[in-house]
């Protein structure tokens, strides 16, 4: 009995321990980090990095001296994860996981990809391991940027801009997807069925990707039949028809699109075919 106690009173202090142990007081980092997830054609891309900040410093040409790799922010590299095959300025670069180092200069930034996903600042960087590396431009920004920002902008279907910004200079990322044609493979699968439900996004895409316009057309015709009170495919027709140069077509489409969404006090779209139809009497 006396040993079943003293067992206990072990357990008891060590649970205690253990407590006090997860409970230890925490101070905020330094530098924060954060996670940016952004949807990009048929998948996404991920970046997690850290947030320096300027803290009255010099940063490039001063504690980030030019010429040199720079981990692309604090603490452990920044990573960039893209889940599909990608576009990074005009090079093909391979679905996975990658660090993002740069060598910030005065006139030319040098962008690099590494292969080695994870390591702690640029200590360990080896060139060898560069899977990329490309030129860019920095450009001056009036608006002081206190903390090391990354940030995703201009999103389209198929692009958008990674933008690297801190203190009073930013450079910008090219992206584009690598997916096309299985886009278009999956549209042109998904128009065999019932159509209805992706009558929208196939116009869309078609239509913005400058595609085939006699088909974007069609689907949207057809469109416009099973919704014929809708003045969102007279839209879609109407653009249609003023990227083929047909305005006559497209001042009645659009007109057609007008008088329904102001049938149906949809403000949005009475702006929105407005637009196309001032477009078309130019």
């Amino acid at each position: 009995m006396r040993k079943l106690y003293i067992h206990l009173i072990a357990l008891l202090f060590a649970g205690t321990s253990l407590t006090a142990k997860a409970q230890a007081p925490r101070i905020p980092e330094a530098s924060p980090t954060q996670t940016i997830i952004q949807d990009f054609g048929l998948g996404k891309v991920t970046v997690t990095y850290s947030r320096p900040s300027v803290k009255g410093r010099v940063i490039f040409g001063g504690i980030n001296p030019y010429g040199q790799v720079w981990r692309t922010g604090a603490n452990a590299a920044t990573t960039i994860t893209f889940s599909e095959n990608v576009i990074v300025e005009g090079h093909s670069v391979p679905a996975g996981t990658y660090s993002l180092f740069t060598i910030p200069d005065k006139n030319e930034w040098t962008v690099i990809l590494n292969k080695t996903a994870k390591q702690w600042g640029a200590y360990s960087y080896k060139e060898v391991d560069d899977y990329l590396r490309f030129k860019v431009k920095p450009v001056y920004l009036a608006e002081k940027r206190e903390s090391f920002t990354i940030v995703f902008a201009n999103e389209t279907t198929t692009s958008s801009d990674l933008y690297l910004v801190w203190d009073h200079t930013a450079v910008a990322i090219h992206l584009k997807t690598d997916d096309d044609a299985q886009i278009t493979a999956n549209i042109n699968e998904l128009m065999k069925g019932n159509r209805k439900p992706y009558y929208f996004n196939a116009i869309q895409y078609y239509y913005e990707n400058n595609k085939d316009m006699n088909k974007a057309l069609e689907w949207a015709l057809e469109a416009e039949k099973t919704d014929p009170n809708g003045p969102w495919y007279r839209l879609w027709e109407a653009r249609i028809h003023l990227k083929m140069g047909n305005k006559a077509a497209a001042i009645k489409a659009a007109q057609k699109g007008v008088d329904l969404a102001k049938a149906s006090n949809d403000d949005e779209y009475v702006r929105l075919n407005q637009a196309v139809l001032d477009q078309a009497n130019r």
